[in-house]
């Protein structure tokens, strides 16, 4: 299985821009193919820091993930609502 991290902060004035294309995105993401969890958590501390946390069959499956339509629309527009992106970590499970 391979895993995701992903954390990033959103501009406070943007969060609710954000969390409008994330429901898509989370939407259509978990009806792909290899896709076992694709979910978008609220950090507790940090009111507009949030984190991906995915799970995938194989390592395919997520560079498809990165090719599918939604993926390719969605993602680029978040740049304009990141206040600072943390990037992405990738794991495989041991």
């Amino acid at each position: 299985m391979i895993r995701v991290v992903a954390r990033s902060t959103i501009k406070v004035d943007r969060v609710q821009e954000f969390l409008k294309l994330v429901k898509e995105l989370v939407l259509e993401t978990n009806k792909e193919d290899g896709c076992v969890e694709y979910i978008l958590a609220k950090d507790l501390n940090i009111e507009n820091t949030f984190t991906f946390i995915e799970k995938w069959e194989t390592m395919k499956h997520l560079e498809a993930h990165f090719e599918a339509p939604h993926f390719k629309r969605i993602v680029p527009q978040f740049g304009a609502l990141v206040e600072t992106a943390y990037g992405r970590e990738i794991y495989e499970e041991v």
